[in-house]
């Protein structure tokens, strides 16, 4: 940050901006995946799909463990030789970014299958709904059971307290 305000630079607002064809290795191969990686994801619903479909495209997916535990804890990409932490290539390319993503995606999913599903429901259903529904809100209402008189009567004793200071205080 310093050498940015030091020689009046600034920071790029993203990778999408950069000349590809302009670059050298390693960066070379870090910008592929990620581009790659940005294609993918929207199609992919779990860890699976997106590391066969990043395999077809020559990248290789490697999971980074918490010690001795089953835990993964980050997640790395290769190809031609390097290999890059997700958070390295970007920061929507760490493990936990990925699986937030993948996981939207799974909803989303769930989400429109439903939505055809309900779609493709029919007509006489919806009718016995509606009228299900509309028999049931002229149904007489027994009164409840958590009525207090006691509870009552000191709620409107203190009402009748406050419109009584309230007279007391006018001119």
């Amino acid at each position: 940050m310093e050498l940015t305000k030091k020689y009046g630079l600034y920071i790029a607002s993203g990778k999408e901006n950069v000349k590809r064809e302009r670059l050298r290795e390693p960066d070379k191969t870090k910008y592929e995946i990620y581009d790659t990686i940005k294609a993918i994801i929207p199609g992919c619903k779990n860890w699976r799909e997106l590391t066969a479909e990043l395999k077809k495209q020559g990248i290789t997916t490697e999971f980074r463990y918490n010690g001795d535990t089953n835990k993964i804890q980050g997640v790395r990409f290769g190809k031609n030789d390097y290999t890059f932490n997700g958070s390295k290539i970007d920061r929507t390319c760490s493990y936990s970014k990925i699986e937030f993503q993948l996981q939207q995606n799974s909803r989303e999913q769930e989400v429109s299958i439903r939505q055809s599903i309900q779609s493709h429901t029919p007509e006489h259903s919806i009718i016995e709904t509606a009228s299900s529904v509309l028999g049931s809100l002229f149904d007489i209402q027994p009164e409840s059971s958590d009525y207090d008189a006691d509870q009552a009567e000191y709620l409107r004793q203190q009402s009748l307290k406050k419109k009584k200071k309230r007279k007391g205080f006018r001119i």
